[in-house]
């Protein structure tokens, strides 16, 4: 049912929850993943003696991210291809899809509300609209937000055993 699945990871991003259900899914239907991570040519238009450093940074840390991925999915034993791409996520992501012959996107989703959501939208958002094969979205963990609970769960322990 799935050969191929596009797995899109953001540079410099933190943890992808996205990897293990990928992962599943090519373990599954004994699919290749091919992972991929735009380098936003937003970057290439600023001018200055900083815009190139900044633009360096970006590509770095996109190949990082695309090389985590690939290596995690090949301990795996999962046949995995991975490809830094220049230009927009979304435009590199609905290409990504044609080259590749993707049957599904598995591709994580960041809970941004508010002024937040409106001014920054959202990749996964516009891939949904825009890609001709399934989309597989997975919530990412709020990992400030699960620091802050276990923080907060320390915190009542320690009042229980102060209590007792």
């Amino acid at each position: 049912m799935y050969d191929d699945i596009l797995l899109p990871v953001a540079p410099g991003g933190e943890a992808n929850d996205a990897i293990p259900h990928a992962r599943s899914l090519a373990e599954r239907y004994d699919a290749t993943v091919y992972v991929v991570s735009a380098i936003d040519t937003v970057a290439q238009t600023l001018r200055g003696p900083q815009a190139g450093a900044f633009a360096e940074r970006v590509e770095d840390a996109a190949e990082e991210r695309v090389e985590t991925a690939t290596a995690e999915l090949e301990s795996a034993g999962v046949d995995v291809v991975g490809n830094v791409v220049r230009g927009e996520p979304v435009d590199v992501i609905e290409n990504a899809i044609d080259d590749v012959g993707a049957d599904i996107v598995v591709m994580p989703s960041h809970a941004r509300t508010g002024i937040q959501r409106v001014l920054l939208g959202s990749v996964t958002e516009k891939v949904v609209r825009v890609s001709p094969v399934p989309v597989v979205t997975v919530p990412m963990a709020d990992r400030e937000g699960e620091s802050e609970a276990a923080a907060a769960e320390e915190a009542v322990d320690a009042d229980d055993i102060d209590a007792e």
